[in-house]
């Protein structure tokens, strides 16, 4: 069974990865070790910083994941900033930000990086359209789960169990090129 550290502080992410990894022989192990994010337009040069730190301290394979809601009408905010914003603000910032406006069109993007010892990293994206809801629904997931409704639905992540989240999911998205990838490449 191959190993496959997932460097995340995230127990939801980590249950994502390894419900969809798990059955491809994969064994996902968290290290939380944390690494700079840095300032950046996107999703990508944020996980590449990431990884490229990592590389310098782990010997092994590793995936590490970053994500963002970008809201339309707040210019895509908060964007690369969406864990700094859900500390700070939290879910009812948010939503006092969108009082009393009506579009409410939204995106998750989702980049996970994928780096084998001696290789240069893969990134794999995914991105779900929809809205953010007028209220918090459900207590499944993380983060901004209970705000956000996919498109084609009428509930938010929040109300969606993990496999039903991740048919729609921005994450889901990413992790199934991750895994179709590993699925070719690890024979």
């Amino acid at each position: 069974m191959k190993q496959l550290y997932f460097i995340t502080g995230n127990k939801g992410k980590l249950l994502e990865a390894q419900t969809k990894l798990g059955v491809l022989g994969i064994k996902i192990v968290q290290r939380n070790m944390g690494y700079p994010e840095i300032q950046a337009d996107t999703l990508e040069e944020v996980a590449e910083f990431g990884v490229k730190h990592l590389a310098e301290k782990i010997n092994d394979a590793f995936i590490l994941e970053d994500a963002g809601l970008f809201i339309e009408n707040l210019g895509g905010f908060p964007g690369v900033y969406s864990a700094y914003v859900y500390k700070t603000i939290g879910i009812d910032g948010v939503l006092k930000l969108l009082s009393g406006v009506d579009d409410r069109r939204a995106v998750f993007r989702s980049v996970y990086a994928y780096k084998e010892p001696g290789e240069p990293p893969l990134f794999f994206t995914g991105e779900c359209r929809g809205c953010i809801s007028r209220e918090k629904k459900g207590s499944h997931g993380f983060g901004f789960d209970p705000i956000f409704i996919p498109d084609g639905e009428n509930r938010t992540f929040g109300e969606m169990t993990p496999e039903e989240k991740n048919k729609f999911s921005h994450r889901g998205k990413a992790l199934e090129k991750l895994y179709r990838f590993l699925e070719e490449n690890l024979g």
